[in-house]
């Protein structure tokens, strides 16, 4: 019998207790294997989905990182996180085990900031063991990195309003500082742009804003001979491989590489300009535009658009709703009535005359 499979017969006759203790001190006291007291540290290391992003920036800024983009969007109960970054980059056999307790770049350094200590390789082996699923979508040395991750928020909760931008304030040293508001990915976010003032930039947005931020990015950012001529994406950095998309259902294609999920039909909204790409947390921070934009800072922008089948079935179940107005008011219906879907509503007209 292996060593595997005889520690999967001991954890099965006992229920696991051996292979979590190293020694019985009595009393009811024992002392922890390591990789039992790593997994507890890890269920303790995160406590909500606010917890991810913060460790996730962390992480992208000791990849010596200038700028980190991340997109969400939430269905049902499933948080999708894509965290994007121009940093080291990691290389491809070690896309795997980047998960694993203990594993880490530092071997030299640790560093201990506002968050606690970061550089322990403990990191993303407690976000794995805290979601649905965590993984390098695509990576590579020197080209940035782009993770994506689930998260069940019936288990690891996250603050219920997502979309209020927190109030600034100046401290008493003039910095700006996050006052009012929940403490939502959003705010930290921001909280971290506030504390790393000169890198990296952080961008917020649903995965449309993103894709149409990471597009306007690498356009300015790469060379013209790149833009015309470079026929492989995956040998440009991460955050700018969607400027040498060539097409809408490229883009979408691009996108999906790097988990970003997107509709062919949301790719030809970015590439129309009809959604604009967002700006740096700490830019939004500083103007009026942060007040006029939080709102919709986290809103899937891939627009609603509904079957024709399905517009004429609602139509007709709208004509006999109608109808107890109808005879109560004495009205008629002089058309079918009308559907009309327009961004994130539905406007249902209907035509009348008085008998």
């Amino acid at each position: 019998m292996t060593d595997g499979k005889l520690l999967d017969f001991i954890e099965q006759v006992s229920g696991g207790t051996h292979i979590r203790i190293e020694e019985n001190l009595g009393s009811g006291f024992v002392r922890l294997r390591s990789e039992e007291a790593e997994r507890r540290q890890a269920k303790h290391d995160i406590r909500q989905v606010e917890d991810i992003v913060i460790e996730m920036l962390r992480n992208a800024r000791d990849a010596s990182a200038t700028a980190v983009f991340i997109a969400t969007i939430k269905e049902d109960e499933t948080r999708t996180i894509v965290v994007i970054d121009d940093g080291e980059g990691i290389p491809a056999p070690l896309h795997d085990l980047i998960f694993d307790a203990r594993v880490t770049s530092k071997l030299e350094t640790m560093l201990e900031d506002e968050w606690g200590v970061h550089g322990r390789g403990m990191a993303l082996y407690s976000i794995k063991s805290n979601v649905s699923s965590a993984k390098v979508a695509t990576s590579a040395s020197g080209l940035g990195s782009a993770l994506v991750i689930q998260v069940d928020t019936s288990l690891l909760k996250e603050k219920t309003d997502q979309s209020t931008f927190p109030d600034i304030e100046k401290d008493e040293e003039g910095g700006l500082v996050a006052t009012k508001g929940p403490h939502n990915i959003l705010r930290s976010a921001l909280e971290f742009a506030l504390a790393y003032p000169k890198a990296p930039d952080v961008y917020l947005g649903s995965p449309a804003t993103i894709a149409a931020t990471l597009l306007e990015y690498g356009q300015k950012r790469l060379s013209n001979e790149d833009l015309l001529f470079c026929d492989d994406p995956q040998t440009l950095s991460v955050s700018k491989r969607l400027a040498i998309s060539s097409d809408a259902g490229d883009l979408m294609e691009n996108c999906s590489r790097m988990g970003l999920e997107i509709s062919e039909r949301t790719a030809h909204r970015i590439l129309s300009d009809q959604i604009a790409p967002t700006a740096p947390l700490l830019e939004l921070a500083k103007g009026e535009r942060a007040r006029k934009t939080a709102a919709n800072l986290m809103k899937d922008n891939r627009g609603l658009k509904l079957a024709k089948e399905d517009v004429e079935a609602f139509s007709r179940e709208m004509e006999q709703a109608f109808e107890t107005l109808a005879e109560r008011y004495y009205l008629s219906l002089t058309d079918q009535p009308r559907i009309k879907v327009k961004g994130d509503s539905i406007t249902v007209r209907f035509p009348i005359e008085k008998d």
